[in-house]
């Protein structure tokens, strides 16, 4: 629970540098946040890719639909939209 509320405190303060006009590219953004995307429990993956709308997302995959686990996802990272999708346990072969 302690990782959780520490990612949402860094989470607000991207989202208020982003505000103060010191955009980066999604790619970037994506970079910086997959470390704390993937420590949160149950995400299996983090990457880019493009809305129903064609507006560029963060897509963070999940083990489940469970709402404790999509709950734990930002909706928003330094005003980039972030999509959960369910892609279920992922194992190397």
């Amino acid at each position: 629970m302690l990782r959780i509320t520490l990612f949402a405190v860094a989470m607000a303060v991207s989202a208020a540098t982003g505000a103060c006009g010191m955009e980066r590219s999604i790619q970037q953004v994506k970079e910086q946040h997959t470390t704390e995307l993937m420590a949160l429990p149950g995400v299996v993956s983090v990457g880019l890719g493009r809305s129903r709308d064609g507006v560029p997302v963060i897509i963070v995959g999940v083990e489940s639909d469970s709402p404790v686990i999509v709950s734990a996802v930002p909706r928003r990272i330094e005003g980039y939209p972030v999509e959960v999708q369910v892609s279920g346990r992922v194992v190397a072969r």
